[in-house]
């Protein structure tokens, strides 16, 4: 019996330890919950602010924090009221009343204010303005036993305070808690915080450690902070307006103001020494300002207290100081962030359009998937289902069905398939022998055959219109395949890192420093060979061409090809800033000379023209022939060059634009509207061409004194919406002469039996090599065997391809070039 009440009470004993021990959990977590959640700086704020006075008397400082926690966070309320009232009370009990009188008629005012305004952030400033100034009256009234024209004014006073306080804390005191701290914050959200500090650090006015006071090496601690966090700028600015809200709690300690202001700003000068730096800076400070006017008790002390304020600083996690620069604008943690956050933006952006590239291969290869079955198992498979109709109207009603079909399957089958093949054309058997031979085998012979035969047309219509669902199968699927890759391409740029050159650009300057061009700032984006991409800031250019005549030729001797002025923006004000854009110059240029007419001398012409440089360093030369003349053909022609333009300039292969194109055209109308095209497509870096004539005339290559004749047969664009377009290739070369021309030109000489030979002979014999000489020329040739008249469209491109030849040659360096050149290669 005592061992099982034994055992019982030990039991009662593990249960209760288990109890005691969760709650314990649950209290830590709770505590490790409020800790995470702003509450302890929360009440050390409001304990701080509760006892804190200025000028002798006023303190315009707990109304304003309370009214901001009442207003943006409802639920701290009563720990809010609670810390000002604890902080109060350390400062004595006349503080005490005077912060409860004041919330108090705060809660008064903001219910009648409730009634009739909506929102009450407007009118908070005012209605704590109100409730302080009563608030300071009546305290006046109740414990000093009446109101003068001096506590008027100073009630008035502390109440503008207030007002100013108010709207300071409502931007501050969000910052408090890190889950609403936004990742970069506003001047004047620094500015507002910086004053809730010192705020704050009124509150600790009187507190004295070992003959050292808390107020004075906090105020230094934080000034110190901020100067290694934001720099010297952040850090003065910290100084003065922590020692400025300082003096006006103790007005002998004017001087602190000095000191911090001087401080903050040799700290944030000495930041590159690290912490070390900046305590040095809050050393050297404390000494300058300590040595006027103070005793040397006073200035030990002065030390001791900068000394507690580095200790302080030295052991500041880096982690603090590293997140809370991350927040002011202009440090390069902040930098670092907002990198990340781009680059973050840049992957998300970039795998998006990676997802909608492989989506578009999925649907491409959903399209030209025809099947797992092959071609024979298909036509055995469509022979079959054509013989099942013909039995199904011939076989099934007949009673030698089984003797056919069952014993003799075979043979039955191999004679239906060799009559098929035989009545295509007309429902008669040309093979005597195998009609002799169905006839005997086959009691109702002819009317097999007429089934047979009446099958056939519509097996060869079934049979092209599976045909054309095929080829429009694969003409989407090319345009779905040449979308995804421009989508891949394109996702991949996103995703290429800009590389840095610093040893470049440092270079560069130097090399436009040596020469007496100081550049404000150059930025390089790219420096591969054919694609260098250079941004440059140039003050006082005025236009006088130095980006042209010196900065493009030193820059094609530093980086060894020939570089150009791409882009010059001159500032319109005096003394300005010129911002210049240089890159890689072209090998080859396009000169082209263009001439047209329409038909006897009509206005509009049904041809249209095109020329266009694309942003992959290829020209497009592109003439469209509208079907028939006026109106509706130049419409034709012109809407489909436009097509083609907007398709081009999306980087997609000039095939798969072509046959969309192609396919709009024929499916946006079913009117026979039809246009030719005559594309060309020219490198400029190594002169090769690709064309594409879509029914159109034959283009010349005149070479010296050679003539080739470029020439691909394809149907109109329109006609139907799927063709192969045949591409043909030429390498041009530095001189060439293309020559274009609607059938107007080519067909247009009379009484010319042999259009190519007469052409070629006139190109031949042209003198000049200027393209709109040649175009000109070749456009009164055919009129004047024509005898002045015009009897179709006509119009002919000219375009010359020569070399590059930069206007402006490389400037040189001294011996430095080649070693400056090879780095930056």
């Amino acid at each position: 019996m005592e061992k099982a009440l034994e055992s019982t009470s030990q039991t009662h004993d593990m249960k209760f330890r288990e109890r005691v021990g969760d709650a314990f959990q649950k209290g830590k977590s709770s505590l490790i919950r409020k800790l995470g959640d702003w509450q302890v700086p929360f009440i050390l704020v409001g304990l701080l602010l509760g006892r804190a006075v200025i000028l002798a008397g006023m303190a315009p400082f707990a109304l304003p924090f309370f009214a901001t926690v009442y207003l943006l966070k409802p639920k701290k309320k009563r720990l809010a009221f609670l810390a000002l009232t604890a902080g109060a009370l350390t400062a004595g009990l006349l503080q005490t009343a005077y912060v409860g009188i004041a919330v108090v008629i705060y809660l008064l005012l903001q219910k009648i204010m409730n009634k009739w305004q909506r929102d009450p952030a407007k009118m908070l400033p005012v209605t704590v303005f109100a409730a302080n100034f009563l608030g300071r009256l009546a305290f006046t009234y109740f414990f000093h036993g009446g109101i003068t024209d001096t506590a008027l004014l100073l009630a008035g006073v502390e109440a503008g305070l207030s007002f100013v306080l108010t709207m300071i804390f409502l931007q501050s005191v969000p910052l408090l808690s890190t889950k609403t701290l936004k990742r970069s914050l506003k001047n004047e959200e620094i500015i507002c915080f910086i004053i809730l500090l010192a705020s704050i650090l009124t509150g600790m006015t009187g507190w004295v450690i070992q003959g050292l006071s808390m107020e004075h090496i906090f105020s230094r601690y934080f000034v110190i902070l901020f100067a290694f966090v934001g720099g010297a700028a952040i850090g003065s600015t910290v100084g003065v307006v922590v020692g400025l809200i300082l003096s006006l709690a103790n007005v002998a300690g004017l001087y602190q103001m000095s000191l911090l202001a001087f401080s903050g700003l040799l700290g944030g000068l000495l930041k590159e020494g690290r912490k070390s730096g900046v305590g040095l800076g809050l050393l050297i400070g404390t000494l300058l300002i300590g040595l006027y006017g103070s005793s040397d008790t006073d200035l030990v002390t002065m030390v001791w207290e900068s000394a507690a304020a580095i200790a302080l600083f030295l052991l500041t996690p880096k982690e603090l100081t590293t997140q809370l620069a991350g927040y002011i604008p202009g440090t390069s943690e902040h930098a670092l962030q907002q990198q990340q956050y781009l680059r973050k933006i840049r992957d998300v952006t970039a795998n998006r359009v990676e997802h909608f590239s492989n989506l578009f291969q999925a649907l491409a290869g959903s399209f030209s998937h025809q099947g797992a079955a092959s071609p024979e198992e298909e036509s055995e498979r469509e022979v079959d289902l054509f013989l099942s109709n013909v039995t199904a109207d011939t076989c099934q009603s007949c009673f030698l069905k089984e003797r056919c079909w069952e014993k003799n399957f075979n043979k039955t089958y191999d004679y239906m398939q060799r009559i098929m093949y035989e009545v295509q054309e007309e429902p008669v058997l040309k093979d005597h022998l195998l009609k002799k031979d169905w006839g005997n085998y086959c009691i109702k012979p002819k009317n097999v055959v007429d089934v047979i035969h009446r099958e056939m047309n519509q097996f060869y219509v079934n049979q092209e219109l599976k045909r054309q669902v095929q080829e429009s199968r694969r003409l989407v699927a090319d345009q779905l395949l040449g979308v995804s890759q421009v989508m891949g391409d394109f996702a991949r740029e996103i995703q290429r890192e800009r590389e840095t050159h610093q040893f470049q650009e440092e270079q560069i300057v130097e090399t436009l420093r040596e020469i007496g061009l100081e550049i404000r700032h150059i930025e390089i984006f790219n420096l591969e060979e054919g694609a260098v991409d250079i941004e440059m800031t140039i003050p006082y250019c005025e236009g006088r061409g130095e980006c042209e005549k010196i900065i493009a030729p030193m820059l094609s001797d530093v980086l060894g090809e020939t570089i150009v002025v791409k882009d010059e923006n001159h500032s319109p004000y005096p003394n300005g800033f010129c911002q210049a854009s240089f890159g890689s110059a072209k090998d080859y240029v396009v000169d082209t000379g263009v001439a047209n007419a329409a038909k006897g001398g009509a206005w509009v012409s049904g041809d249209s023209h095109s020329t266009l440089e694309l942003s992959s360093g290829k020209y497009a030369i592109a003439i469209s022939d509208g079907m028939g003349n006026g109106e509706r053909a130049h419409l034709e022609s012109n809407e489909t060059l436009k097509l083609l333009q907007k398709v081009l300039k999306s980087g997609i292969d000039e095939t798969v634009a072509i046959k969309s194109v192609n396919s709009i055209l024929s499916l946006r109308t079913t009117d026979e509207i039809f246009s030719t095209l005559d594309l060309a497509m020219i490198d400029l870096q190594n002169a090769g061409a690709k064309f594409l004539k879509i029914c159109s005339s034959p283009s010349f290559v005149k070479r010296g004194d050679q003539v080739m004749m470029i020439e691909a047969g394809n149907l109109p664009m329109g006609m139907i919406q799927e063709f192969d377009v045949d591409v043909v290739s030429e390498q041009l070369k530095d001189g060439d002469v293309l020559i274009m021309m609607s059938d107007g030109i080519f067909e247009g000489p009379k009484n010319v039996e042999n259009h190519e030979a007469w052409m070629k002979r006139k190109i031949r014999e042209l003198e000049t090599d200027e393209p709109q000489e040649i175009a000109d020329l070749m456009m009164e040739e055919v009129i004047r065997t024509r005898y002045g008249r015009i009897d179709d469209d006509m119009t002919v491109v000219a375009a010359k391809v020569k070399r590059n030849i930069p206007k402006w040659a490389a400037i040189p360096r001294h011996s430095k070039t080649e070693e400056v050149k090879k780095k930056a290669l």
